[in-house]
């Protein structure tokens, strides 16, 4: 289903998903006001063209044996691009590593990862500086979390075109 716009019903589609990964299609399509056939559809194009990336389970680290939340602010030697995706490859496969960002100013990536206590910390932590082009690393461990919202602010985004 192609698209030049996302409409109301696109949008809103999209809310329902985003707060409720698990709603029935019949649901979904009672919220935007349409019948279960071409909500489905929708839904499914949405998905095709990448507005959906995927459906999970949001669960909490802390009762999976996981303490210690922190960020990593990673500089690298060189930022030549096979240095970079060298990078990028490495942490890709720890599994403690729930995110790598590449940023701009003060670092090269920013990753946030999760550990099972301080000592884990403290491994991850000497991993990251041994690492091959890493020059220097600053670690920030979290202390509390007031706000955590996944997903992406839709009531503010502009109008989207297809694609985009």
């Amino acid at each position: 289903m192609a698209r030049v716009r996302l409409d109301e019903i696109d949008r809103h589609i999209l809310k329902d998903l985003q707060a409720n990964g698990r709603i029935t299609n019949v649901e979904l399509a009672e919220r935007a006001g349409i019948s279960a056939p071409p909500c489905l559809r929708r839904v499914r194009g949405l998905e095709a063209e990448g507005y959906i990336r995927g459906y999970h389970a949001d669960l909490a680290p802390n009762m999976l044996g996981f303490e210690v939340i922190f960020f990593a602010l990673v500089g690298l030697e060189s930022q030549a691009q096979e240095r970079l995706k060298a990078f990028e490859d490495l942490v890709g496969d720890w599994p403690e590593v729930r995110e790598c960002q590449m940023v701009r100013g003060g670092g090269d990536f920013l990753l946030k990862l999760l550990a099972h206590n301080t000592a884990h910390e403290n491994e991850l932590t000497q991993k990251l500086t041994s690492a091959k082009d890493v020059i220097r690393v600053t670690t920030f461990p979290v202390i509390r979390t007031s706000k955590s919202e996944p997903g992406v602010p839709l009531d503010e985004a502009p109008a989207l075109e297809a694609g985009a």
